[in-house]
């Protein structure tokens, strides 16, 4: 091996070294210390720099969302390439919220255990890889409810009957995700705007309702535990919600009575802020559509933290078109660019 190859190879090892490092807080050297064997030599035979020796550091969702205030996405179906609109909601997040974690928990996903095999996975989705705190992990539903109200109904419940179970476990998963890890949940709809400060909210789709489409409780929060109570004793999947905004607004009710909202002002209810219709949905769901509509004078939602696309109402399969001067055209623009550019140029935003 010719010494400039060698060099060529140490040099690409330590560039490896320092992006473990950024990732997995390892120390370069120790990292390093796994891939040159000190007293090793040079042979055709035993070659001094194999990359099979190359040692790559555990990772769980626990670790990196250990410390309680992640943003939490979850895909129910099998599916490996989500519309470009979920790309573009965890970029947003992954713009916003640059000091948290960012987890996108996928059922189509295999086991990851280390960082090679996150890699692995985030090396499907371009657009979203150069942003360190975006992470990918499996949803695993079994693992997930153990240890939590929800584990003896999923053992009971057959999906094949269910109507709407690609909702109905999404509502589970989210509320066994805020639970064990804390944190803030988001449907894949939302494109974030500004941070939120609330630790502890619901946000409200009217004055007296609860959505479940965006929530952030610590880990362990009894409003959780609750919920997920409330989720077997009362579950009916045959009604659309149930599990969902329902579920949220009977538990809220028993935190207190619900405040009547005063101008643009959040209420609370005990310890959990009720956040304004405006923070999240200033376009009510019958008026979705005006999201692809052109706009004359885009508003700049001043009093909004997010923006819910209502994707479930979009049976028309309506997207984001390039050049449309759409609302949501400007908010791809303005908020997950790079998505954005990739669909401008007709570039594949997958891997």
């Amino acid at each position: 091996m010719s010494k400039g190859f060698r060099f060529c190879i140490i040099l690409l090892m330590l560039m490896a070294c320092g992006f473990f490092y950024r990732k997995s807080g390892i120390q370069p050297s120790t990292i390093f210390k796994s891939i040159i064997s000190p007293g090793s030599k040079s042979s055709s035979s035993s070659s001094t720099y194999p990359a099979t020796n190359v040692s790559f550091s555990s990772i769980s969702s626990m670790d990196v969302l250990k410390k309680g205030n992640g943003i939490i996405f979850i895909e129910t179906t099998d599916r490996m390439k989500p519309p470009s609109l979920v790309l573009c909601a965890i970029k947003s997040a992954a713009r916003v919220y640059k000091d948290r974690s960012v987890a996108f928990f996928m059922k189509g996903l295999p086991d990851i255990n280390t960082m090679e095999d996150e890699l692995k996975a985030r090396s499907h989705f371009p657009t979203l890889s150069s942003f360190d705190n975006v992470y990918f992990f499996p949803l695993q539903m079994e693992k997930l409810f153990n240890d939590t109200p929800l584990m003896p109904w999923y053992k009971k419940v057959n999906p094949k009957f269910e109507t709407y179970w690609t909702h109905v476990s999404s509502d589970g998963c989210r509320l066994a995700l805020i639970w064990k890890h804390g944190g803030i949940y988001m449907d894949s709809d939302i494109i974030s705007i500004r941070p939120i400060p609330d630790v502890n909210f619901l946000a409200s789709q009217s004055s007296q309702f609860s959505s479940n489409g965006i929530f952030g409780l610590i880990n362990h929060h009894i409003f959780s535990w609750k919920s997920m109570e409330s989720f077997v004793q009362n579950y009916n999947g045959a009604i659309w919600g149930q599990q969902g905004p329902q579920l949220f607004t009977r538990i809220l009710n028993q935190f207190s009575i619900i405040p009547q909202f005063k101008s643009t002002e959040d209420v609370k209810c005990g310890n959990i802020s009720f956040l304004h219709p405006q923070r999240f949905y200033p376009i009510p769901y019958p008026a979705w559509r005006r999201y692809y509509d052109v706009w004359q004078n885009v508003q700049t939602f001043n009093d909004s933290y997010a923006l819910h696309l209502w994707n479930f109402m979009n049976q028309e399969q309506k997207s984001m078109v390039p050049g449309s001067n759409t609302l949501i055209e400007h908010l791809y623009k303005q908020y997950c660019p790079t998505t954005y550019g990739a669909l401008e140029r007709n570039q594949s935003i997958y891997g």
